[in-house]
């Protein structure tokens, strides 16, 4: 496994976030061409962290999907396997932001490229060549990628793979929440890592009890280590029977919160590939809580995120300026 030539493969969305700068002369709301899509957040933050990574998608053959594809190489994720749509166009979120940093969205997709992959696109030797095979909800909320990012975790955990899971709830994209609620219920079935945040551990468990969500989770599921992020009261991470708890780095000049959750999911993927899985210790947990949630707060002061990610220094110096 140490010698595969990838350390994390992500399948999912690849798409661009317009998010607002500023407003023009006549009033009107400028709105920026972030690239986005929490898969490839992850990986551009991995990349920022010395890890090789690689995308399986999709993009519509335009203007959006050729800057998605050039964004996304420039970071050095490996594109193999993304692919090209010449019917379908890219997939568009245009992301509103409250005073608080707080977002909302509003998607394009109907259909939208990254809805369009096919089981017979992804590429099995990519997978194969995999440490950790990463992947969300967005794509499984409709059948024919639904069918493609089911195979996929298939091949990963034929292959002895990790494999990661972020929910990454968007409740606009499904049909129905009870369809929403299925597909994360399939993710935590098949995952060795579970990044969940604080509003989904209530819509799936019911409870804003973290820690009974958690203990719920892990007796249904066996998930070897949970990561529960809890936004301004930082993150949990539960590991057979220790649960951890690290404080959050607040942020006076925080912008927005775009990214903050994938920075927080690429840094525990990086500590898992550097540590492994089997016998983490308390002090262990801290560290990796520590590192991800000074790099997610890092994040939110910067527009936008896969272009952006801090370094390890820079996350490695921030937590030293705060001791």
């Amino acid at each position: 496994m140490e010698n595969r030539k990838f350390d994390v493969t992500a399948l999912g969305e690849l798409l661009i976030d317009f998010t607002e700068n500023g407003s023009s002369s006549q009033g009107n709301p400028v709105m920026e061409a972030n690239p986005g899509g929490a898969p490839c957040n992850v990986l551009a933050m991995l990349e920022r962290l010395g890890k090789k990574t690689a995308f399986i998608g999709k993009v519509g053959k335009d203007m959006f999907g050729t800057q998605l594809k050039t964004a996304v190489e420039e970071v050095g994720i490996d594109t193999r396997n993304l692919i090209m749509d010449e019917n379908c166009h890219t997939t568009l979120a245009f992301v509103h932001t409250y005073p608080d940093g707080d977002r909302d969205f509003s998607f394009y997709r109907d259909p939208g490229a990254d809805m369009m992959l096919t089981k017979e696109e992804v590429q099995k030797d990519l997978i194969e060549a995999s440490r950790i095979f990463h992947f969300g909800t967005l794509s499984s909320t409709h059948e024919g990628v639904r069918e493609a990012t089911r195979y996929a975790i298939e091949l990963a955990k034929e292959a002895g793979c990790i494999v990661t899971f972020d929910p990454n709830l968007r409740p606009p994209l499904w049909k129905s929440l009870e369809d929403a609620r299925a597909e994360i219920e399939y993710g935590m079935s098949k995952c060795d890592v579970l990044k969940i945040s604080d509003n989904e551990v209530e819509f799936m468990c019911g409870t804003t009890d973290y820690n009974k969500g958690a203990a719920m989770l892990q007796e249904k599921y066996n998930i070897p280590l949970i990561l529960i992020t809890m936004g301004k009261d930082g993150s949990r991470a539960y590991y057979k029977d220790m649960i951890v708890e690290a404080a959050p780095f607040l942020q006076e000049n925080t912008i927005e919160t775009t990214g903050a959750g994938d920075t927080f999911c690429a840094s525990t993927l990086n500590y898992v590939l550097d540590h492994g899985l089997e016998n983490l210790t308390e002090e262990n947990l801290k560290e990796l809580l520590t590192f991800a949630n000074a790099a997610a707060s890092l994040i939110t002061t910067r527009k936008g995120a896969l272009r952006v990610m801090p370094t390890r220094e820079e996350v490695e110096s921030f937590i030293a300026s705060r001791k």
